[in-house]
């Protein structure tokens, strides 16, 4: 690998001020390190921020046990990257590798100074957000995955790490990188396994246990009040957080799974205005998460709010872990979910060949063999088109006479004229074949039954709202989406509800972005009357 993928001292060349340094001296302290010494640890959380005044720092390999390239720190630098704003863990060690002079700013000064300083916090983000992304680029992270091709607790793992840009790196079973770790950490070369960094091998791993070791389960103190509580981390949801933390009000955002919802496993969105080369739905919503952080807004990722009261004029919002939080207004943008096919062994096969998303993780996995999309809206035939890349066949399943009715015509188009894509009409699915991970489906057309070899099942059909936790405190439609009034008001004064579950909404990306901007005047305006 190039030294420039792994370089993180090259991002951003635009030094802080005069002022800014003479702020944080105003706030921090001066603290000397010796050569050897570590900075910043990989896995200790995000205490401080160190300025360079003097010296040489870099960053260091927690798994390899040597530098990370060509890292390097120097006078008028700075360590941290995004997790140092979102509250998780370091994501990769500093050392001193000569006499180092730093100004060590606590991290709640830090924030602060981020928050009154809009010109040292720009510069200071986009460093954060580009160290981020070169990371998980690089594939030289502390989180290490062996053989998540065959075993479905890794793969759950690195499904999670995907979709919450926890930067990893994989090596497939037998491969020498995961022989030589194994004998090194007394790991066992025939089953996979989730390490941190060289020495810590993570026991029986789930999301969470990862989610807890990077800090992204973030404990919320019992009995914390919010101004407003959102529920969601899609792009209704992020437009809300941005939006309410650039008013000031403190808000809280909650997600089952990962920020970015449905969006962010999206490969590519073509029609949201701005972006006319097209872009992402994980890279889209990343960057309404570093807005939302810029403004202080909380997140708390996975997590699910279990119940709901109305306390006063206000809530009291139980998330799963037990803890109850108060607040004065909540905006519901839960978004949808794919609807689940009626397959036997479903459940068997989701995370192990059938999938909901079509990202870069799934792509690899089904590289040079053969794929089966399942639906004809347009995330199927975004999906179909960016599978063909990496897949040597994609069939997309339909269950119509047609795509005319469901899907775009640039993308009807595009789909007709690649040659990769084969499409079925008046077909369904109608078993699956394998036994730990997904081998073949059963197609059925025009009541003939066939059998494909299929390394990824990707089912993309319907739409079901995420309302049960909310039955009987707000009007839902026969459907369950949440019926709005003016101002995205439900039939319970200080819930609002934005984005893909409200009925009627339009199901776009842009349109839950408007909506998730617009509600926020309204929580505004409620919490200044006292929430009445």
């Amino acid at each position: 690998m190039e030294s420039s993928a792994v370089d993180l001292a090259t991002y951003v060349r635009t030094p802080l001020s005069a002022s800014h340094v003479a702020h944080l001296r105003s706030i921090g302290e001066i603290v000397h390190f010796e050569a050897g010494d570590t900075v910043v640890a990989f896995g200790a959380p995000n205490e401080a921020f160190f300025y360079i005044l003097e010296g040489e720092a870099a960053g260091w390999d927690e798994v390899t046990g040597v530098r990370y390239g060509n890292a390097t720190l120097g006078p008028s630098q700075f360590t941290g990257e995004m997790s140092f704003l979102s509250g998780g863990t370091a994501q990769l060690s500093n050392r001193a590798v000569t006499p180092l002079t730093v100004i060590r700013v606590p991290r709640a000064a830090m924030l602060q100074a981020l928050a009154d300083i809009p010109e040292m916090s720009d510069i200071v983000i986009t460093v954060f957000a580009a160290r981020r992304r070169r990371l998980i680029e690089s594939g030289q992270a502390g989180l290490t995955l062996i053989g998540p091709e065959a075993d479905r607790a890794v793969r759950r793992i690195e499904a999670f790490a995907a979709q919450n840009r926890i930067p990893y790196r994989a090596h497939a079973l037998g491969s020498a990188e995961a022989l030589a770790l194994a004998q090194r950490c007394g790991v066992a070369v025939d089953r996979g396994a989730v390490m941190l960094g060289e020495r810590t091998v993570l026991p029986d791993p789930t999301p969470r246990s990862v989610a807890r070791h990077f800090g992204l389960d973030l404990a919320v103190e019992d009995g914390a009040e919010f101004d407003v509580v959102i529920v969601g981390a899609g792009p209704a949801g992020l437009a809300a957080a941005v939006y309410a933390g650039a008013e000031g009000l403190r808000a809280l955002v909650v997600d089952e799974t990962a920020v970015g919802g449905q969006a962010a496993t999206s490969s590519r969105i073509e029609n949201y205005m701005g972006f006319p080369t097209g872009i992402s739905g994980a890279d889209l919503c990343a960057r309404g998460e570093i807005q939302a952080l810029k403004f202080g807004t909380r997140f708390a990722v996975p997590r699910r709010v279990s119940g709901l009261l109305r306390e006063g004029t206000g809530f009291a919002v139980k998330l799963d872990d037990g803890v109850a939080v108060r607040a004065r207004a909540l905006v519901v943008a839960t978004g949808v979910q794919y609807r689940r096919l009626p397959l036997d062994r479903l459940a068997h096969f989701e995370g192990a060949g059938v999938s909901y998303a079509a990202t870069e993780l799934e792509a690899r996995h089904v590289a040079g063999r053969t794929a089966v999309v399942v639906g004809g809206g347009n995330s199927a035939g975004q999906a179909a088109m960016y599978l063909s890349l990496r897949a040597q066949r994609v069939h997309l399943v339909v269950r119509g006479a047609s795509l005319s009715s469901s899907m775009s015509d640039y993308l009807i188009e595009r789909i007709r004229k690649n040659d990769a894509i084969t499409l079925h009409f008046a077909a369904e699915v109608t078993a699956l074949h394998g036994e730990q991970t997904l081998a073949a489906v059963t197609l059925r057309e025009a009541e003939v039954e066939s059998r494909i070899e299929a390394a990824g099942l990707f089912i993309m059909v319907g739409a079901a709202p995420n309302t049960g936790w909310l039955a009987g405190l707000v009007d839902l439609d026969s459907k369950g989406f949440v019926v709005t009034g003016d101002g995205y008001l439900t039939s319970c004064p200080g819930i609002f509800a934005v984005g893909d579950v409200r009925a009627g909404s339009v199901k776009r990306v842009a349109s839950a972005v408007g909506e998730g901007s617009v509600v926020i005047s309204r929580v505004w305006a409620h919490v200044a009357r006292g929430g009445e």
